[in-house]
């Protein structure tokens, strides 16, 4: 692959990767045109457009040598792959996605929809704004607690800060936090990578909160071989 991209190893049958700044795609990818909601879309032909993918933040797939992928810029891509059953999906999870916790829908979908079983997932979490940059108000906070996230683990209040950018306050640590849902999925923990880069400090990837949101995209895609 293109040096510009990292590579995941997500289980043999299938391949995944992210886009750095500007590289270019391996091969097309059908992408949706995300509204950080919770709908799920199953690919089920290869010329699917991005605007017959309209409002879906989550995509399921099992075509093989046909890519899905997600948009990102801050937010999470969680990427999985089902060996047994020969599926693969790519979930869209910023913060919003995250308290509708639509990582663990997609992977109840997959369940009812393919048979698959949580125990034989591979999933991957990629680059997105780290616990050190993602400061947030109260507001956000209530919405993690309110939805049973395990707030010890994935909340911190840094004080008044110290006159840096993202000093101080309270900062909410979005990898952690997928990776607890797709833990409560009944995912293995020794299954979940957890890419944790934070693209507001890595320039080599698109930041939403660094650049504003007319920034460029990381494409995070996957496809059965």
């Amino acid at each position: 692959m293109h040096r510009n991209l990292l590579a995941y190893n997500i289980g043999e049958g299938a391949e995944a990767f992210t886009t750095r700044r500007d590289a270019p795609l391996p091969y097309p990818v059908i992408q949706g045109h995300q509204v950080h909601g919770d709908r799920i879309a199953v690919i089920d032909r290869p010329d699917l457009t991005r605007e017959e993918l309209e409002g879906y933040d989550a995509f399921v797939c099992a075509l093989p040598g046909v890519a899905i992928g997600v948009r990102t810029a801050d937010c999470v891509p969680v990427l999985l792959h089902d060996p047994v059953r020969r599926v693969v999906a790519a979930v869209h999870s910023g913060w919003k996605g995250t308290v509708l916790k639509i990582s663990l829908k997609t992977v109840r979908f997959m369940e009812s929809e393919f048979g698959c079983r949580p125990a034989d997932l591979r999933a991957v979490i990629g680059p997105a704004i780290g616990p050190d940059s993602f400061q947030v108000g109260e507001e956000v906070v209530e919405r993690f607690r309110d939805a049973g996230f395990p707030m010890p683990s994935i909340w911190s209040f840094n004080g008044p800060g110290d006159g840096r950018p993202m000093s101080g306050g309270h900062h909410i640590d979005l990898f952690r936090a997928n990776a607890w849902i797709l833990e409560e999925c009944g995912i293995p923990a020794g299954s979940i990578q957890v890419f944790d880069i934070d693209t507001y400090k890595d320039t080599s990837f698109f930041s939403a909160r660094r650049e504003g949101t007319a920034c460029g995209r990381n494409i995070n895609a996957v496809k059965l071989l």
